[in-house]
C-alpha cells in the first residue's frame, strides 16, 4: 500500500467530458460565432431588402414622371395608349388609372389600391392577377400614386413577389448555413475536447503514478510542441529537479549519518574510558580535553552547514564592500605557504592582473572560500610518505587573472584530481569522493565555496589540471572606491582577517 494514495475520480468519462474546459470553450465560441452570423445575416437581409425597395421606388418614380409628361403633351388618350403599351411588355408592370369618381379608365389592376391621393404617396399592397390561369392567389406589389389634372389618379406598381421569394429563399439558405456552422463547431469542439481529455488523462495517470512513489515516471508528450507539450516539458524538468534533490537529500543524509557516527562514537568511548580509568582526575581531565576537541569538530561541521544555509538565503548582503582581491589572495598564499611546505609542497603565487582589482564582497566569507580551495589543494596534493612523488615537491599554483569585467582566482594542484562526471557532485554538501573517507574533512569545503560564489554573483568551476584539479572562482569586478570613500580602519580589518585565517590554518 503506497504511503499516499491520490483520490480516484468518481465521475464517469462521459460526465467529465461535458464539463471539460475545452468543450465549454468550443461551445461558447460556437454560440458566439452563431450569434454573430445571425446578426450579419439579418443585417445583410435588411440591407438587401432596402436596396431592392429603393431601386423599385426609383423606377416607379421615373416611370410616373414619364407618364406625367406624356399626359401633358397628348392628354388622356396619349396617356391611355402609353399605359396599354407598357402593360403589354410584362406581367410585372401594374397600372390603375381612375377619374375623380374612382371609375377605372385604364390599367391591369382589378381594384384601385387604397393609397392616399398624393403626388408621391404609395406603399405595399396585395392584388389578384387578371391574367388567365392565375387562380385566386394574391400577390404582393409595390406602388406609387401620381395625381394628374381633372381629378385623375394613376397608380404605377411592380410585382415584388419574386423579390420576396428570393429574400425568403436567401434567408432560409443562410439559416441552414448558420445551423450547419453551429453543428460543425460543436462537432469540432467535441473532437477537440476528446483529444485534449485523452492527453489530460494520460498526464493525470502519470501524475498518480508519481504521487504513488514512482519518481522515474514522466508526463507523456506528443511531439507537437503545443501548450500541453510545453507544460509537460516544464513539469518533467521540475520532476527531474525534484528527483535530483531527493537523491541528493538521501546522499546527504547517508553522508551525515556516516560522518557524524564516528565522532559521536569516539566521544562516547572516550567518556567511558575516562570514567573507567583508575587513575582518577588526570585520566578524566585528559578524556574531557579529547571530548572537547571532538565536540569542536562537530561544531565546525554544524557551523559550516548553518553558514551555507545563511549564504544561500542571501542574509549577508549588508556586509558587502569593495575589496582589493589581489592583496587578499596574496596574503592567503603567503599565509598557507608554510603549511604547504610542511606537507612537501611548493605554493606558487602569480598575479596576472594589470593593476588593483576590486570586487564587492564580504571580506571574511570570500577569504574563507579562497582558503578552502588552498586547503583542499594541500590536503589532496600532499604526497604519501614513501611514495616516489614524496622525494620531489609537488606544486600548488595560486593565480589571479582579470578577464574583462570578471576576475578569476585559480588554485591548481598535481593531486589525483576529480573525474569529469563527478565534478558536479563534488560541490554538494557532505559529498566526499574518497570511498574510504580516511582523509580528515566533512565534505563541506567546496559546497561552502560554491555558496560564497553564488552569493557574490559569481561561479565555481572545477577543471582538469592535467594532472590534478584546477578550481576556478570567478567573480564580477567593480570600480575602485574613491579615496574619500576608503575606510580609515581598512588596515585594521585586513590585520584582523589575516589573524583569523592564520588561526584557521593551524
Amino acid at each position: 500500500m503506497p504511503p499516499f494514495a491520490p483520490p480516484q475520480p468518481t465521475a464517469t468519462r462521459s460526465s467529465r467530458f461535458w464539463q471539460t474546459t475545452s468543450f465549454r470553450a468550443a461551445a461558447m465560441a460556437t454560440l458566439a460565432l452563431a450569434a454573430t452570423a445571425i446578426l450579419v445575416v439579418a443585417f445583410v437581409a435588411r440591407s438587401t431588402n432596402d436596396a431592392m425597395s429603393r431601386a423599385t421606388i426609383e423606377a416607379l418614380d421615373r416611370e410616373g414622371a414619364a407618364l406625367h409628361r406624356i399626359y401633358g403633351r397628348g392628354g388622356l388618350d396619349q396617356l391611355t395608349q402609353a399605359i396599354q403599351g407598357r402593360i403589354a411588355t410584362g406581367d410585372t408592370h401594374l397600372y390603375s388609372l381612375v377619374d375623380a369618381t374612382k371609375r377605372a379608365i385604364a390599367g391591369n389592376l382589378a381594384e384601385h389600391p387604397a393609397f392616399p391621393v398624393e403626388a408621391r404617396g404609395g406603399g405595399i399592397f396585395h392584388y389578384r392577377p387578371t391574367t388567365e390561369g392565375a387562380g385566386e392567389a394574391t400577390r404582393l406589389a409595390a406602388g406609387r400614386v401620381f395625381a394628374f389634372q381633372n381629378g385623375l389618379s394613376l397608380v404605377v406598381a411592380r410585382d415584388i413577389e419574386p423579390q420576396r421569394t428570393y429574400l425568403a429563399a436567401t434567408n432560409r439558405t443562410l439559416g441552414f448555413g448558420i445551423a450547419l456552422l453551429a453543428l460543425v463547431g460543436l462537432a469540432a469542439g467535441v473532437a477537440l475536447s476528446r483529444h485534449i481529455l485523452r492527453r489530460v488523462d494520460g498526464m493525470t495517470a502519470a501524475s498518480r503514478s508519481i504521487m504513488s512513489g514512482n519518481l522515474a515516471e514522466r508526463l507523456p508528450r506528443t511531439g507537437t510542441d503545443d501548450e500541453l507539450d510545453r507544460l509537460a516539458v516544464s513539469l518533467n524538468a521540475m520532476l527531474d529537479r525534484i528527483e535530483l534533490l531527493m537523491a541528493g537529500m538521501k546522499e546527504v543524509s547517508d553522508n551525515i549519518a556516516h560522518d557524524l557516527k564516528t565522532p559521536l562514537n569516539r566521544l562516547r568511548n572516550r567518556a567511558e574510558a575516562a570514567l573507567a580509568d583508575q587513575r582518577g582526575s588526570p585520566a578524566w581531565r585528559a578524556g574531557l580535553e579529547h571530548t572537547i576537541e571532538d565536540a569542536d569538530e562537530l561544531m565546525k561541521t554544524f557551523n559550516a552547514l548553518l553558514l551555507i544555509a545563511r549564504l544561500e538565503a542571501g542574509a549577508v548582503d549588508d556586509t558587502m564592500a569593495p575589496v582589493e582581491i589581489g592583496a587578499m589572495v596574496e596574503d592567503l598564499a603567503e599565509l598557507y605557504a608554510p603549511a604547504a611546505e610542511e606537507s612537501g609542497l611548493d605554493l606558487e603565487w602569480h598575479n596576472a592582473a594589470d593593476g588593483p582589482v576590486h570586487v564587492r564582497a564580504n571580506r571574511q566569507l570570500l577569504g574563507q572560500a579562497i582558503a578552502n580551495l588552498i586547503e583542499n589543494a594541500i590536503k589532496y596534493a600532499a604526497p604519501v610518505n614513501g611514495s616516489p612523488a614524496a622525494a620531489k615537491p609537488s606544486i600548488i599554483s595560486v593565480r589571479l587573472t582579470q578577464m574583462g569585467e570578471t576576475v578569476e582566482i585559480t588554485v591548481g594542484d598535481r593531486g589525483p584530481g576529480i573525474a569529469e562526471e563527478d565534478r558536479e557532485r563534488a560541490v554538494r554538501r557532505f559529498v566526499r569522493l574518497e570511498a574510504s573517507r580516511t582523509k580528515p574533512g566533512t565534505g563541506l569545503g567546496l559546497s561552502l565555496v560554491a555558496a560564497v560564489a553564488r552569493l557574490h554573483h559569481g561561479s565555481l568551476r572545477l577543471e582538469d589540471n592535467r594532472p590534478g584539479l584546477r578550481a576556478v572562482l570567478a567573480l564580477p569586478t567593480v570600480a575602485a572606491p574613491r579615496a574619500d570613500d576608503a575606510s580609515g580602519n581598512e588596515p585594521q580589518k585586513a590585520g584582523e582577517e589575516r589573524a583569523w585565517h592564520r588561526a584557521q590554518a593551524k
